[in-house]
């Protein structure tokens, strides 16, 4: 079954992660995973930065290292915030506990050699165990979400993209996207007309 938004029982069970905050002023954080890509992200930046609006990129760190000047003049020097997963983009149900959290460390490394620095943590596909949730929680905070775009399922129409993320966005709320290849035509068009109808509303976009 497939959930735009995430279950309040999900988020009270693992409390411990980061879901939504909610806030005075009402406030959106918009969050991207897997970039930065040359394809994608520098749009989103300009997008982003035409609606003087901040979010926090998730960066894996195979595209840090591949795509430096972007993560370092795009995403740092516009102040935007970065979050760590992984260097491979690894699936944690399907890898060895020592080789996740050295995968962790190399994206981390990465991250750090352009001056950049982050406390947050997001697993791909948003898979844990027990044992990896403990040790990751010693040095970062694992950001989870309250709405989830699925900008990247190719059989998903960017109306209903767009439909479905504006149906479940609250105060608070965290949203993934994703610059990647795949969520290309539901990004161009979900991502602006989000911005738009919420900013007309009186909501700021914020980072993490």
């Amino acid at each position: 079954m497939r959930y735009y938004k995430t279950p309040s029982t999900l988020q009270r069970v693992f409390s411990s992660f980061v879901w939504k905050i909610p806030q005075e002023k009402p406030t959106i954080y918009l969050t991207f995973d897997d970039g930065p890509i040359p394809e994608l992200t520098p749009w989103v930046i300009e997008v982003l930065k035409e609606y003087k609006a901040k979010a926090t990129f998730f960066c894996v760190g195979d595209n840090i290292q591949k795509h430096s000047a972007i993560f370092r003049n795009l995403i740092i020097d516009e102040e935007h915030s970065i979050g760590n997963h992984t260097y491979s983009h690894l699936n944690a149900w399907k890898t060895d506990r020592k080789i996740y959290l050295q995968d962790i460390q190399d994206c981390q490394k990465e991250i750090e050699k352009r001056n950049g620095n982050t406390r947050f943590f997001r697993p791909p596909y948003g898979k844990l165990n027990f044992y990896l949730r403990t040790e990751i929680q010693k040095n970062y905070q694992i950001v989870l979400w309250d709405v989830l775009s699925y900008d990247f399922d190719e059989q998903l129409s960017r109306e209903n993209c767009l439909k479905n993320v504006l149906k479940n966005t609250e105060n608070g709320s965290i949203i993934v996207f994703h610059d990647n290849i795949k969520a290309t035509r539901n990004l161009i068009y979900t991502l602006p007309r989000l911005i738009e109808h919420f900013g007309e509303k009186g909501f700021v976009f914020d980072k993490l």
